[in-house]
């Protein structure tokens, strides 16, 4: 979510992180790749495991600025949590290539002299422990500005397809295929198979990437995991505000639709606070205004992610993934197809025959009350107006199917002095879930 306040950059030159003298040298097998992520070890001492249990979500509301200024405290948080994926929002790294030329955005900018030093500043820090046991995944922008990243511990292998052995959920070219075609499908980029999808939503097959870099989409035995950075609904009526963050919603609705096959966990910076409950002032954000302006509309009144029309939309996402869901079982020619009104308008997909449920907040699942000083996700500007004022708009939202396997969803950062946010506006929201692995009933 963007602030209301420009932050105050450190003053003098930085130094860039290095490596910890009780730290082991990087072994060749363990060297950073040129696009910025960990390459896999031979050597790593993990045994393989099926899936990861444990998230954590982020927006570091800079990435590069967090290293700079913030990364010995956010490793030892990291290390200490021990998840098993990061997913990162609003990492603001240049994707790579050429001014005018198509650009990259699986791989960061280092075609210019301070563009390389900035990328080296990222190699070395994701060189050092705990970084260095993961592997990771870009979504980047043209420019510095929103972007997304997703690291995933080396120990757990991507599905693999029994033919060409390479991962099968992932594709540049067709973020949200269809669940009953095949999950092989070429990558826009290099000609094969990659491992992380980062196009936009719902256009099928010839998708361009996500221009922000705000998607990331990875596959797992059991289920779909999603990184979003959702965009700000802004203050007014235009492309850049309200009529591109319906479009978002009308998207993602799209994305639970057509890829009902699987249980989902969709986490990140999801720019919206569904209830009451969610903020810390509701009245001061439902009255919030932008230099006096009022929206012609009343649903858009209110601070941006706190708007009636937002809340709506959201919680349409959650829960109208079965409940309004309109099966057509005749004729036998359309069954697997769905329509869901959304809006005004209807949205008829192609869908697997078997769907996984509503949508469940992870958090709220376990926290049913309102917490003042750990419930909130998102802090404003420590001085001045929205100084304590704090709303929940990071989440973990998962698949009815998984619903009891939550062990723990927690928020990291708490007050009003921003304590746990590592230098950000938000602080990191963690889920933990069980193993999904049925006990035996043979005998």
């Amino acid at each position: 979510m963007k602030r209301f306040f420009k932050p105050i950059e450190k003053d003098g030159s930085f130094k860039k992180p290095t490596l910890s003298s009780s730290s082991s040298p990087v072994k060749d097998s363990e060297k950073t790749t040129e696009n910025g992520s960990v390459a896999e070890t031979k050597e790593n001492n993990d045994t393989t495991k099926k899936e990861p249990l444990k998230f954590l979500t982020w927006n570091a509301n800079s990435f590069l600025l967090r290293i700079k200024n913030n990364w010995t405290e956010f490793s030892k948080f990291v290390e200490n949590l021990d998840p098993d994926v990061i997913a990162l929002q609003e990492v603001r790294m240049p994707a790579a290539g050429p001014k005018g030329a198509p650009r990259n955005p699986r791989e960061l900018k280092d075609d210019t002299s301070s563009s390389r030093e900035e990328k080296q500043v990222v190699v070395r820090a994701l060189s050092n422990p705990p970084f260095k046991n993961y592997n990771v995944w870009w979504s980047l922008s043209d420019s510095k500005y929103a972007g997304t990243a997703l690291f995933i511990k080396k120990c757990f292998q991507p599905k693999k397809d029994a033919t060409s052995h390479k991962s099968t959920f992932v594709t540049k070219k067709e973020l949200f295929s269809y669940p009953d075609e095949s999950d092989r499908v070429t990558d826009g980029y290099h000609g094969e198979l990659c491992e992380a999808r980062t196009t936009w939503f719902g256009h099928g097959v010839g998708s361009k990437h996500e221009p922000g870099g705000r998607v990331i989409v990875a596959e797992f035995e059991s289920f779909r995991l999603l990184n979003t950075y959702v965009p700000n609904n802004g203050w007014k009526e235009e492309e850049s505000s309200f009529q591109r963050r319906r479009k978002w919603d009308k998207r993602m609705l799209e994305f639970v639709l057509r890829t009902s096959d699987k249980p989902l966990i969709w986490c990140g910076d999801l720019n919206v606070s569904h209830q009451d409950i969610d903020v810390s002032h509701p009245e001061f954000f439902s009255a919030a205004k932008l230099n006096g302006y009022v929206p012609p509309n009343k649903e858009d009144c209110g601070q941006p992610g706190f708007t009636l029309s937002e809340k709506t939309r959201f919680g349409s996402i959650l829960k109208e993934w079965t409940p309004s869901v309109k099966r057509m079982m005749e004729p036998p020619q359309l069954r697997g197809l769905v329509a869901a009104e959304f809006e005004g308008f209807y949205i008829l997909h192609k869908v697997a025959w078997r769907i996984w449920g509503k949508l469940v907040d992870a958090y709220r699942y376990l926290h049913k009350d309102k917490d003042m000083e750990r419930g909130f996700s998102w802090s404003g500007n420590p001085v001045g107006k929205y100084r304590g004022k704090r709303m929940r708009i990071d989440y973990f939202i998962v698949s009815e199917k998984l619903q009891e396997r939550i062990v723990a969803c927690e928020m990291h950062g708490h007050g009003i002095e921003m304590e746990g946010f590592y230098g950000s506006d938000h602080c990191p929201v963690s889920l933990k879930l069980s193993d999904s692995s049925p006990p035996s009933n043979e005998s």
